[in-house]
């Protein structure tokens, strides 16, 4: 019992410093303010203008911290905020998708040393982009990897991992929340077994390591060559950035589309019916286009410089949409 007590009153007194800055991590701190682990200070990107407004618009993990009261710190870069944490002198520091690894000198500040919460199976996917990454490849599970954090880009020992079943159709924002919830609850249960000393660290094995790539916008562009299963899983990997886009010529100018949901028709033997990227019409008035091996069925997507609109919607004012080629 006194034990008990004990770990009781730890657990209250912790100084706990978060970092990150995107929706997963936002999901994640939430999780923890609603716990017996709320933050003293949280660590974020700076703010930053979005969209052709060049709106200024905060990262979703300043919008959590400030919604629970919490201190937030937005440096440019992380060296500067090693006089704070030596200031606060934290039990433990908390990372997940902050995009920038740690150097020694933060990393040896706090007396349980820095966890990060990766959301794949380590060391498979390590890196900017393993969601999506795992839809891409058409992976049948994933999950979430708890580490303690060394100086080198998730290679530290493993704490914790949990499995999750990837679900058909399953696009990245859905795949990443669920993948954040199942962190936050994990980080939550690792926390506690951490500082009661009942983990061992486990070493990764580097020589099983797959790395990602962090995503530019020509990863979006379609190869039409390509099978329309493997397309299919780049508009849902790539979505919203950097999306799935292509062009077609007009009589001006090229022009480019946004391919926003699509899914996959399974050709007869006697396809192909045209060069990849050629457009038919599919039934109920969707657009579908010859790829390397079957067709992609369009049913939502965007024109250059307009809203998103189904397929059928956009074939109302543009019959002669049909016949053309995409490259």
């Amino acid at each position: 019992m006194r034990f008990g007590i004990k770990i009781c009153v730890i657990i209250r007194g912790m100084k706990i410093v978060f970092i990150g800055t995107p929706e997963f991590g936002a999901i994640v701190l939430e999780r923890l303010c609603q716990s017996n682990f709320k933050p003293v200070l949280v660590i974020t990107a700076p703010d930053k203008p979005v969209g052709r407004k060049q709106i200024i618009v905060p990262p979703p993990v300043k919008i959590v911290s400030e919604k629970y009261n919490i201190p937030v710190l937005q440096p440019e870069k992380i060296t500067e905020t090693k006089k704070e944490l030596e200031k606060i002198s934290p039990d433990l520091i908390v990372l997940t998708a902050y995009g920038k690894i740690l150097p020694k000198d933060i990393l040896s500040i706090p007396k349980y040393g820095c966890l990060n919460i990766h959301p794949s199976l380590l060391p498979k996917y390590r890196g900017a982009s393993p969601i999506q990454t795992a839809i891409l490849n058409g992976d049948k599970k994933t999950g979430i990897t708890i580490i303690l954090m060394v100086e080198k880009m998730d290679e530290g020992p493993v704490l914790t991992s949990k499995k999750y079943k990837i679900e058909t159709n399953v696009t990245y924002k859905e795949l990443e929340k669920e993948l954040a919830k199942l962190g936050g609850k994990a980080l939550v249960e690792t926390i506690l077994k951490w500082i009661k000393k009942r983990i061992k660290p486990k070493p990764q094995d580097n020589s099983k390591a797959v790395y990602t790539k962090i995503l530019t916008r020509e990863d979006g562009v379609v190869d039409w060559k390509k099978p329309a299963e493997f397309i299919e899983r780049q508009v849902r990997a790539f979505n919203p950035w950097p999306g799935t886009f292509c062009n077609y010529q007009q009589i001006e100018k090229p022009q480019k589309m946004k391919i926003l949901e699509a899914n996959v028709l399974k050709q007869t033997k006697h396809g192909p019916f045209g060069p990849p990227g050629k457009t038919f019409l599919a039934p109920d008035d969707k657009i579908a286009v010859q790829t390397g091996k079957d067709f992609l069925i369009i049913t939502m997507l965007q024109p250059e410089g307009k809203k998103p609109m189904s397929s059928a919607d956009f074939l109302r004012g543009h019959w002669d949409f049909i016949g053309i080629i995409f490259y």
